[in-house]
């Protein structure tokens, strides 16, 4: 009995990972996206946040969410 309690434990722990990771490189792909396509041209900051993401995965992800897209909203007027 406890050999199958623990293994059902294992099991949710696994799909949890899984599901995790999954949001995590969504949340990736979505941020660089972001980035590409609504970046302004000028200079090279839509190359630096390319690169941050890229680099730096999620952490450069969460970074560009949280610093950059809020800047980048107020000054577009949204």
């Amino acid at each position: 009995m406890t050999g199958t309690i623990a293994g059902g434990i294992g099991l949710l722990f696994i799909v949890f990972i899984v599901i995790l990771g999954l949001a995590l490189c969504a949340f990736w792909i979505w941020s660089l996206v972001d980035c590409a396509t609504k970046e302004p041209e000028g200079g090279n900051n839509k190359l630096v946040w390319i690169l941050i993401i890229l680099f730096a995965g999620v952490i450069g992800s969460a970074i560009y969410y949280f610093v950059r897209r809020p800047k980048r909203l107020a000054e577009a007027g949204r």
